[in-house]
């Protein structure tokens, strides 16, 4: 198969790698659709090394002898890491957060198989989740971190549609936050200064976009909620000040989730506003599979929107190059086109 490989600062290419087998509950997808994250950073650096990728698509070409919830053929998208599948948190669907994470490498006996910029990857099969008939590959690998977190935040949160939700940071994860808040009808405002990604969201029905650097922004933000402040923000720029700029702008009894990696807050602000802060990761793929594709389904319109480029795998150097730009929102390879 053929993976992704650094091969100098801002230079990248396909190389040849051994396909991955299978063991035990794992099966082998062959990979339709791999949105870019941050994996741009490695691309920059010229770290000389396959690539990573944790974000597909595809479908079910091979399984392990102890694989019971999938088959060869089926449609399914793949969950990020590999729990161990028996503690408490990996039963009730929060996996992400195993203390005990299983190695699919050596399970299989593999020198590939953990990444997703490549041909093929393996999972567990309770780490696959069905892509319903009528959602394509790409609208679906976006279950992943396209809007994941964001989805996970909204799910947390209880985001409805009398809430006003500020999004801090309108990059991929910030837009995909956005697609989740806007379907389910709230009102939303951005924080964010780059250009390209402040059109974009207005255009996706963001109502307002504030830059973050400006001395006037809390003030801003006081003024579009008449003085209240926001119902419900979510933290994606992983931005130093972002988490007390978010506490400062909140409304009293306010809630604030956080998939970003941003700094400290201050305790006192958030004990004397009353706020409510929870740390949201990936979403919890057991209890809320079904609502995560219903949103997929009903937000085609701003999906398409937010995934702005799709590039072949042979064209992986300018999805890099673009990526690194930031001139884009979410970025998907097709690592079966040319």
């Amino acid at each position: 198969m053929k993976r992704v490989v650094v091969t100098g600062e801002s230079q990248c290419g396909l190389e040849d790698f051994d396909d991955p087998g299978v063991a035990e509950n794992y099966a082998k997808i062959k990979i339709h659709a791999a949105p870019l994250c941050t994996e741009f950073h490695v691309f920059l650096r010229g770290m000389q090394r396959p690539l990573g990728g944790h974000e597909a698509a595809g479908e079910v070409v091979e399984i392990g002898p102890a694989v019971t919830m999938v088959k060869p053929g089926d449609r399914v998208a793949v969950m990020p890491q590999s729990g161990c599948g028996v503690c408490d948190l990996c039963t009730s669907g929060d996996h992400i957060y195993c203390p005990d994470k299983k190695d699919p490498k050596a399970i299989c006996g593999n020198e590939t198989g953990t990444a997703t910029l490549g041909q093929y990857c393996v999972q567990q099969d309770w780490l696959l989740v069905p892509i319903p008939d009528d959602i394509s590959y790409d609208h679906a690998s976006m279950a992943c971190c396209g809007m994941g977190p964001g989805f996970n935040a909204n799910q947390t949160m209880q985001v409805m549609p009398t809430d006003t939700v500020l999004i801090s940071g309108l990059g991929p994860v910030g837009l995909g936050t956005s697609i989740t808040a806007l379907y389910r009808g709230a009102r939303v405002l951005g924080l964010e200064m780059n250009p390209y990604r402040v059109a974009l969201a207005k255009d996706m029905g963001v109502e307002a976009v504030v830059d973050p650097t400006s001395d006037d922004a809390l003030d801003e933000i006081m003024d579009l909620t008449d003085g209240k402040g926001v119902d419900k923000s979510v933290e994606c720029s992983s931005v130093e000040t972002a988490p007390e700029f978010l506490i400062q702008a909140a409304a009293l009894r306010g809630q604030i989730a956080s998939p970003g990696w941003g700094g400290p807050i201050n305790a006192r602000d958030v004990n004397r506003k009353g706020l409510t802060v929870h740390g949201c990761w990936h979403w919890n793929h057991q209890r809320d599979a079904s609502v995560m594709m219903g949103t997929i389904r009903g937000a085609e319109s701003l999906l398409d929107k937010v995934i702005t480029h799709t590039f072949p795998f042979s064209e992986v150097q300018q999805a890099l190059e673009t990526r690194a730009s930031n001139e884009c929102g979410k970025i998907i390879l097709h690592p079966w086109e040319n």
